[in-house]
């Protein structure tokens, strides 16, 4: 019988297997070569120092949406709103960022530290309507999704300028970027971002696996009912996931404000990393290791896939139906399990 750690590593595995695969007969009926088009893929995506550049630069912010999405759903959360919470905690960083000059070792820390608030907040309001009223953490996050991206340009439009599109840009002491980073990676957007992000895995890990605090998450998510006959405060529990959920996400918005922007521009659509970042906690298993590897994925797939239209003629759009389908054999793990145990039995 196949062990539960080693079915959470073949379903995912078998699962990108399958997207590939798919997104290659997909390529096949529409005219185009496979081969060609995954090998651009993967050179736009490591071919060169650049692109690895790049491709870092993309995962830094999955990182964290990833890691938001996963911690809500150790605790049975759905949190949907990771995409309001990155806006949020973009927009309170550029703010400090952008507002006054300071020592680094000083700034630097007063920003990353406003967008986790910020996006703690953003994740309270839901948390708190859960826990007290009963409000299905969905409807209200997604109704903060919206909120969050037209309150970020009002305000970047009427408090943080006079009536510009986009923020001024921050002070060179609240920067993640690194001129040696740059240069080393051919002036790409790579940023200290990176080492912060792996640094909020490991946080995620200890603190889920190995505190007392993580095993009443768990606890909590697995059956609220039995946990409260246990003596485990359920409410607050469930406020506290969404609040941590929501610094994870706001640090999301802190990489892009002060990482790969510098400013923040309104914006009319949402950014997509909060979504992004639900399929990429999916993939990992809501675990924090598989959530750093489903995002390095997700980030080698978003960046390789713009030098596939120039280098294979294969339409970008292709890899979003591939990530699509990688998500689909996800959500199909009933069915992927099912057959990993048909195979068990017939090799018994």
């Amino acid at each position: 019988m196949f062990s539960n750690r080693l079915f959470n590593i073949l379903i995912p595995t078998i699962s990108v297997f399958l997207g590939l695969l798919a997104g290659a007969i997909i390529m096949l009926a529409f005219g185009y070569n496979p081969i060609e088009g995954y090998i651009a893929l993967w050179n736009g995506a490591f071919g060169s120092s650049y692109f690895f550049g790049e491709t870092i630069r993309q995962v830094t912010p999955y990182i964290f949406t990833g890691l938001a999405v996963a911690f809500a759903f150790r605790s049975g959360l759905f949190n949907i709103g990771a995409e309001g919470q990155v806006i949020v905690g973009w927009l309170v960083a550029v703010w400090i960022g952008s507002s006054f000059e300071a020592p680094m070792i000083i700034h630097l820390p007063l920003t990353i530290l406003g967008a986790a608030l910020a996006g703690a907040f953003w994740g309270f309001i839901p948390g708190l309507l859960k826990a007290t009223k009963g409000v299905h953490e969905v409807i209200i996050t997604i109704m903060m999704n919206y909120i969050a991206l037209h309150l970020s340009n009002y305000m970047i439009r009427n408090v943080l300028t006079d009536n510009q599109d986009s923020s001024n840009r921050i002070a060179e002491s609240a920067s993640l970027s690194s001129t040696w980073l740059m240069e080393l990676t051919d002036y790409s957007r790579i940023h200290w971002g990176i080492l912060i992000a792996l640094f909020a895995a490991f946080i995620m890990w200890f603190l889920i696996e190995k505190t007392t605090a993580g095993y009443e998450f768990r606890a909590v998510g697995f059956n609220p009912n039995a946990s409260k006959y246990a003596g485990i405060n359920v409410k607050k529990n469930i406020i506290l996931s969404m609040v941590i959920s929501g610094a994870f996400a706001g640090l999301a918005g802190a990489m892009e404000g002060l990482g790969t922007f510098g400013y923040m521009p309104s914006h009319s659509a949402f950014t997509n990393l909060g979504f992004d970042g639900i399929a990429v906690a999916l993939l990992g298993g809501n675990a924090a290791l598989g959530t750093v590897i489903a995002a390095f994925l997700f980030g080698s797939l978003k960046v390789g896939a713009l030098n596939m239209p120039t280098s294979a003629g294969v339409p970008s759009e292709l890899v979003e139906i591939v990530i699509a389908l990688i998500i689909f054999f996800v959500a199909s793990s009933y069915f992927i399990r099912w057959i990993l145990l048909r195979f068990k039995k017939e090799g018994k």
